[in-house]
C-alpha cells in the first residue's frame, strides 16, 4: 500500500479522552485511540503522539480557583503525561513499542526530550508520544505539537477532533456553517477561525507545515488519510 506521509504528529485532545464521562479517561475511548494509531504504526507509518490534559486539568481553569497561572499551567503538563502513560499502557497491550517523552524531567516515568533520539525511535518504527507540553508555562498542548512536529521534520499534523473538519462557523451552534475542504493559511487568520491557538498556528505558516482537522472518532478516517483519501479539512 502506498503511504501518502512518511512521518506524521497526530493530535488528540485530553477531553475526548472523557468519551461520555465528565472527567477522567474512559477505557473504551483509551482503546479506541490505540487501535486508530497501531493500524498506522502496523502499516509503515512514523507516528508521534501530542495528547492535551483537559480531562484531567486545564491550566486556564486555575485563575477560577486561587491557584497562580504558571503554577496551573504546570499541573496541566502533569496531566498530559498521565495521559500519555495511558495511551503508552494501551499500546504496549496491542504489542506496539512505544516512547514516552517528557518535556520536564522524570526518569522513572519517561525519557526526557533529546530531538536526535525522539528521531531515532521514529526510524526504528516505535510510536513516540511527546508528554509535558513544551515544558514552559504560558504554552498550550496545540503549541507542544506544532513545536515538536517541526523539531522530528513531520510531514503533517493530524489534529484529531469532535468535528469532520473546519467550518465557517460552529456546526453545532449554526446550521448554515460551510464545511471547508482546503483552506489556506491566511484565509484561516483573516476569517478567524479557531483551528489551533495563534501560537502553534503561526509556527505551521512560517514553516509550511499543513495541518488536517478531521473527525478522530469515526475508525476509516486516519485509514483513508494515510492513504491519500481526502478526509476533513486540509490547511496548507
Amino acid at each position: 500500500m502506498a503511504l501518502r506521509y512518511k512521518r506524521i504528529l497526530l493530535k488528540l485532545s485530553g477531553e475526548s479522552l472523557m468519551g461520555d464521562q465528565g472527567f477522567g479517561i474512559d477505557p473504551g475511548m483509551l482503546k479506541h485511540y490505540a487501535q486508530q494509531i497501531k493500524k498506522l504504526s502496523d502499516a509503515g507509518l512514523e507516528v508521534a503522539v501530542v495528547i492535551g490534559g483537559g480531562n484531567i486539568f486545564r491550566g486556564l481553569q486555575a485563575k477560577d480557583s486561587g491557584i497562580e497561572r504558571v503554577q496551573g499551567d504546570y499541573m496541566g503538563m502533569m496531566a498530559t503525561v498521565i495521559n500519555g502513560m495511558a495511551i503508552q499502557s494501551a499500546l504496549e497491550s496491542l504489542g506496539v513499542f512505544t516512547r514516552l517523552i517528557t518535556a520536564i524531567k522524570m526518569e522513572q516515568i519517561a525519557e526526557p526530550y533529546i530531538r536526535r533520539k525522539a528521531i531515532r525511535h521514529l526510524e526504528k518504527g516505535r510510536v513516540v508520544i511527546f508528554s509535558a507540553g513544551t515544558g514552559s508555562p504560558y504554552f498550550t498542548t496545540d503549541s507542544a505539537a506544532a513545536l515538536r512536529a517541526n523539531e522530528i521534520n513531520a510531514d503533517v499534523i493530524l489534529k484529531g477532533t469532535r468535528v469532520d473538519g473546519i467550518y465557517s462557523a460552529d456546526p453545532e451552534k449554526d446550521p448554515n456553517a460551510t464545511k471547508f475542504d482546503k483552506i489556506s493559511f491566511a484565509k484561516v487568520i483573516s476569517m478567524g477561525l479557531n483551528v489551533m491557538d495563534m501560537t502553534a498556528f503561526t509556527l505551521c505558516q512560517e514553516n509550511n507545515l499543513p495541518i488536517i482537522v478531521f473527525d478522530i472518532n469515526k475508525k476509516e478516517n486516519l485509514e483513508k488519510i494515510m492513504q491519500g483519501e481526502h478526509v476533513g479539512t486540509l490547511v496548507e
